[in-house]
């Protein structure tokens, strides 16, 4: 009798931190589920997750931002929705006003704003709060578990 061969086969997510001069976070407030979050999505076969987050913030904010480093990677499995990997880049800033240049999608976004980092608690579920939290750290490991540090 053979041994089934088990691999992990998670859902995979990116998001992107974009941030003002203020250096305040870039939220969305998406029309199909409740709260806030970050821009990006999940990932599509085949593709990678840096490519996914520069996809997911032209399509949902009609801008073109260059995707940094990995800010984080967070193991988050979900109770309804099972294993997770979840990745957060780099978006740099933007320079432009939210009334120039940002489109959002309106199937996808009902609407835009910059929060600090003191203001986000009132904006993000707890998961999500914590895996912002920590890549919002420069001195930190990118390595998550339920969006905090693994030692």
């Amino acid at each position: 009798m053979t041994e089934e061969f088990r691999v992990a086969t998670p859902r995979v997510a990116a998001g992107v931190l974009i941030r003002d001069g203020s250096d305040r976070v870039l939220l969305v407030k998406p029309t199909y589920k409740d709260g806030w979050d970050i821009p990006g999505g999940y990932v599509e076969p085949g593709e990678s997750p840096k490519h996914a987050a520069t996809r997911e913030v032209r399509e949902e904010l009609g801008i073109d931002v260059v995707v940094g480093r990995l800010l984080a990677i967070d193991w988050a499995p979900h109770p309804d929705e099972g294993d997770k990997l979840l990745f957060i880049f780099d978006g740099g800033r933007l320079t432009q006003s939210l009334d120039e240049g940002v489109t959002l999608e309106a199937a996808e976004l009902d609407r835009v704003e910059f929060a600090s980092s003191a203001e986000l608690h009132n904006y993000l579920p707890p998961r999500l709060l914590a895996r912002v939290s920590n890549a919002l750290r420069d001195s930190h490991d990118a390595y998550l578990e339920h969006g905090t540090t693994v030692e």
